[in-house]
């Protein structure tokens, strides 16, 4: 599904799942220093870490693949340097992350009973 040899960027701060194409090209360009549209890929996660995003330029548009874990949350690479806003993967390691190689399980939250007083 990857091409070989394509750049690929994890973005290390969480965004709100709810952003497209301009406000995630606009991360990619601030955070990161690369025009969304130079052929990389651009993966963004929001804060729960349940869901993932992919921008990419295709030749002819912008891309956004979404996807969302039925229960657990992404591992994200770390960074290697210290306040880094992103992190440069190979596609292997995006292939693993997208397949739910790297998944680690979160404690499901209880339900809340009302309180009676």
């Amino acid at each position: 599904m990857i091409p070989q040899g394509v750049q690929v960027f994890v973005a290390l701060d969480a965004v709100d799942m709810r952003s497209s194409f301009e406000r995630l090209s606009g991360i990619a360009k601030e955070q990161i220093g690369y025009d969304a549209r130079g052929g990389a890929l651009f993966v963004f996660y929001g804060r729960r870490r349940d869901a993932l995003k992919v921008l990419f330029f295709d030749g002819s548009g912008m891309c956004i693949f979404y996807k969302r874990l039925d229960r657990g949350a992404f591992q994200l690479p770390q960074a290697t340097t210290e306040g880094a806003h992103h992190v440069e993967v190979d596609d292997a390691t995006l292939d693993a992350l997208l397949d739910g190689v790297q998944v680690e399980e979160r404690p499901r939250a209880r339900a809340r009973r009302p309180r009676m007083h």
